[in-house]
């Protein structure tokens, strides 16, 4: 779509000026001859105009006469309003826009089918692409986050570039093709998602809303399933109220599926104590991901790559079983 927008105003604004340039040529050479008796040929005209509007204004040609002036006043601002109101944000923006954008994937490849669509993406869908991958199940990644999709490119993972809002973004995701649609944006985006793909095929439609009161409106707007993280992560806050530590191992919260969420916390004897996440490679050890760490009795989700690992940390994780089992064994 930007390409066409881009092309459309650049066409439209060579003909408009062309079109100005001309109508003004021709009121500069009837001022000229019935107003200043001077006669200029029109590639003259042409030339005042040009340098006018441009606000060049060399001086070899001028109007002298009242009349002459004020004409020569409208070229010079028209000249002003249509380089810096319409060249600007209609053509040269946009073309900008899309040189930067160049290269990002816009459409899902055509053999793709009974595949998953992931509407925008974080650290807890992370966990979900990273178990998608390990299956070997078709899914896509949809995002209007350029440094995002280009940060999954870079990481092999499938995904495309634009707003999931719109309709023709969806079906260039494949949606009629798909087998399940996750919305995983704000609230609002996430409506005008369900909205838009309940109107385009008869899909499953999961959404993961933020603020847990807005599920039924999610409900009402179209989704078969709707899921609150930060209730499911509320679970862990009360358990850590009234539980002894000692407890939380044992304790984990179903997320999507196959997948869990459960609290570590961090022994003496662990090889990742005083290291940072990056640094842990926790991940590529145990397929697992880590998605909060309590720091200093206070809950921090969407944890840094540079945050430590102490003793007092207790880590929130998201795996499977087996990949929980093999996070437990480097707390120790």
């Amino acid at each position: 779509m930007i390409i066409k927008k881009s092309g459309w105003s650049i066409y439209n604004y060579i003909l408009l000026f062309l079109m100005m340039v001309l109508l003004y040529s021709y009121i500069a050479m009837f001022i000229k001859l019935n107003y200043e008796g001077e006669s200029l040929s029109l590639i003259e005209c042409v030339y005042f105009v040009t340098c006018t509007m441009t606000t060049v204004g060399y001086g070899d040609v001028v109007m002298t006469s009242p009349v002459g002036m004020i004409f020569s006043v409208v070229v010079s601002l028209s000249g002003v309003v249509l380089f810096f109101a319409l060249l600007f944000p209609f053509v040269v923006m946009p073309w900008i826009d899309k040189q930067m954008k160049g290269g990002l994937p816009t459409r899902a490849p055509k053999k793709l089918e009974n595949h998953i669509i992931i509407c925008g993406y974080n650290t807890m869908v992370e966990s979900l692409v990273n178990e998608l991958e390990d299956q070997n199940m078709s899914f896509i990644v949809v995002d209007d986050d350029e440094g995002q999709i280009r940060s999954l490119l870079n990481d092999g993972t499938a995904c495309i570039f634009g707003d999931p809002g719109k309709e023709e973004v969806l079906a260039a995701a494949g949606i009629c093709r798909a087998r399940l649609l996750i919305a995983n944006q704000n609230d609002e985006k996430n409506a005008s998602i369900i909205l838009t793909a309940k109107e385009s095929c008869n899909i499953e439609l999961l959404a993961i809303v933020n603020d847990k009161s807005n599920s039924d409106y999610l409900k009402y707007a179209g989704a078969n399933r709707v899921i609150s993280p930060k209730s499911l992560l509320g679970s862990f806050i009360g358990r850590k109220a009234v539980a002894p530590l000692s407890d939380r191992i044992a304790n984990s919260t179903a997320f999507m599926d196959d997948l869990e969420i459960t609290e570590f916390p961090i022994y003496p004897g662990s090889s990742l104590l005083n290291k940072s996440l990056k640094q842990s490679r926790i991940r590529d050890l145990t397929g697992a991901n880590i998605v909060g760490i309590w720091k200093g009795g206070e809950l921090s989700l969407n944890p840094r790559s540079y945050d430590i690992i102490k003793r007092n940390s207790i880590l929130l994780v998201v795996g499977n079983k087996e990949q929980l089992k093999k996070f437990k064994r480097l707390t120790h």
